[in-house]
């Protein structure tokens, strides 16, 4: 079985796991939020090729230390009543990495989710599917970066057999897929490699999750990207 399947397969036993709790939340979220989908016209209503770029903007100018966004309280009063962020974001936890930044995004333009190794969790992909259905963004991006310890520990789990404490494990399960694909091409940087296919592996599970995000793509209402961030530069490039 190929890696991205056995990605799919591992969200999949989990949500046999909790499957009924999710579903009943899911109906409270349905019934409580469906007045809020946007409407057609909504300031988020853009194509995701016009998301993208904004994005690529924001980052240049983040990297060139030339924000946009200094008043943090323009346009409180109208968040309070609503949200349309252009994208929605599944980034890593590392405290280096804070997409409101490194986009320069104001607040309500972004819709972040954040787990250690960027990748997709059930909870994750609920908060996601959210975005996309609920809020209408028309770009999800997964965002890596250079120096990630999550997939570093899970390289040092595979090829030294390194024991880690907790629930440390299960973060390290999802990302081993990623790490063991990377191994197998023997590149010159391990680490590097490995941080881009995980990428790669989780925008195809975010591409191929039905009915929400895979339906909202194939109707070209949302695109999927996968970036990685450099830290030492502040630039973000798509992989």
């Amino acid at each position: 079985m190929c890696d991205v399947c056995d990605l799919a397969a591992l969200r999949l036993s989990r949500r046999g796991v909790i499957g009924v709790g999710v579903a009943m939340a899911a109906a409270a979220m349905a019934q409580a939020r469906a007045a809020e989908a946007p409407a057609t016209g909504a300031p988020n209503a853009i194509p995701p090729e016009a998301a993208l770029q904004l994005l690529a903007e924001g980052n240049r100018r983040y990297a060139a230390n030339k924000p946009a966004n200094q008043d943090y309280s323009h346009n409180r009063a109208e968040r309070a009543a609503s949200q349309y962020p252009i994208a929605a974001v599944l980034s890593c936890a590392d405290s280096r990495v804070a997409p409101e930044l490194i986009f320069d995004q104001g607040p309500g333009q972004l819709f972040v989710v954040r787990i250690a190794g960027n990748f997709v969790s059930l909870d994750g992909l609920a908060s996601l599917e959210y975005a996309v259905h609920f809020l209408g963004v028309p770009l999800v991006a997964v965002l890596g970066h250079t120096g990630c310890g999550a997939i570093a520990a899970a390289i040092k789990v595979l090829q030294e057999g390194v024991s880690l404490p907790g629930q440390l494990p299960h973060l390290i399960r999802d990302l081993k897929p990623a790490v063991r694909a990377a191994i197998e091409r023997k590149p010159a940087d391990l680490l590097a490699e490995a941080t881009r296919e995980n990428v790669r592996m989780n925008v195809a599970a975010l591409q191929a999750d039905q009915p929400v995000v895979a339906d909202a793509v194939a109707r070209g209402k949302v695109k999927v990207v996968g970036g990685i961030y450099d830290i030492s530069t502040g630039l973000a490039a798509l992989v």
